[in-house]
């Protein structure tokens, strides 16, 4: 009976302590700061086949105000209520670009001049009729350019000025009277070399060097030019025309730029010219003095020839008559 008694003792003596023991435990695991027993947060996420979390899965914790760490659920990874997987991308149809609009084809541009002008180097002009084409060449200097625009000016007639590219960089100020004057400009080249004895690479540096100094002076000389000298051959026609000029030559020179020392007056001037006469005639005069004797005879002639041609039933044009 004293040693049942004592067994039973001892063994809730045991039962109690354990009980302590477990109730310490307890406390120990609710003590602020302690952590919780989640898993670690590296486990990965991963549903099971009827679609449910296991509760092993783990959750990234974040820290509360209290120190303790609490599950972090967001919504990037927190699956929509009642399922375990995120909710399936729903693909957005994307329409086709708009395909854009065609611009139309641009119209080829208008040809510079008639193509049956081409390969000619023109002394008159075609179906001109009754009519004169006074041209004046511009290439020394400018003395005889005042005179020849007041002239031109009092009878109303329009003339065609043919400058080299040097004269009018020298002279924008005579290139805008010309213009002012409503008179049409050509291309005589830049430096007035004589185009046979120059390479294709050569004309066309000459060609475009005066249009630049030209278009720079205020005018627009294509698509009319004039060889210098009157130097050229099937080549160099074939040159121009292929950079977009129309030679034009003369069918009589006044030889106003010989001058008095030259053995040639005024009067022969206006002679030359009526001598010539014939409908689409080209006449051919000179803006700059003689250099020898600084006589400017075409200058001064010119008011008798406008006359005397009027005089014989023709009238006056320019070299745009050409073109159509």
């Amino acid at each position: 009976m004293v040693a049942g008694g004592r067994r039973r003792l001892m063994v809730i003596a045991a039962v109690v302590a354990a009980l302590g023991l477990l109730a310490a435990g307890a406390a120990v695991l609710l003590l602020p700061g302690t952590p919780t027993a989640f898993p670690p947060a590296s486990t990965p996420v991963t549903a099971t086949a009827s679609g449910s979390v296991p509760a092993t899965a783990s959750v990234p914790a974040t820290a509360s105000a209290s120190g303790t760490q609490t599950p972090a659920l967001t919504s990037a990874t927190s699956p929509p209520p009642g399922t375990g997987l995120p909710a399936p991308a729903v693909p957005v149809p994307v329409p086709p670009p708009a395909p854009e609009p065609t611009a139309p084809a641009p119209a080829p541009p208008a040809a510079p001049f008639p193509g049956a002008l081409a390969g000619r180097d023109l002394e008159t002009i075609p179906g001109a009729g009754a009519a004169v084409a006074l041209t004046f060449d511009a290439g020394a200097n400018s003395a005889g350019l005042p005179g020849i625009l007041q002239s031109l000016a009092a009878a109303r007639v329009r003339g065609t000025f043919f400058l080299t590219g040097s004269w009018a960089a020298a002279n924008p100020g005579g290139v805008a009277a010309i213009v002012a004057g409503g008179h049409r400009v050509g291309n005589h080249s830049m430096t007035h070399p004589a185009f046979t004895g120059l390479s294709d690479a050569g004309i066309a540096d000459q060609l475009r060097s005066a249009e630049q100094a030209i278009r720079a002076a205020g005018a627009d000389p294509r698509p009319l030019f004039r060889f210098p000298f009157g130097d050229r051959d099937a080549r160099t026609i074939a040159a121009a025309n292929n950079l977009g000029y129309l030679p034009v030559r003369w069918s009589v020179d006044t030889l106003g730029w010989k001058g008095t020392s030259g053995g040639v007056t005024g009067q022969l001037v206006a002679d030359r010219v009526l001598a010539g006469l014939k409908p689409g005639e080209i006449v051919l005069m000179h803006i700059g003095s003689n250099p020898d004797d600084g006589t400017t005879l075409d200058a001064d002639a010119l008011p008798q020839v406008i006359s005397r041609i009027r005089q014989a039933g023709y009238d006056f044009t320019t070299l745009d008559a050409l073109l159509g």
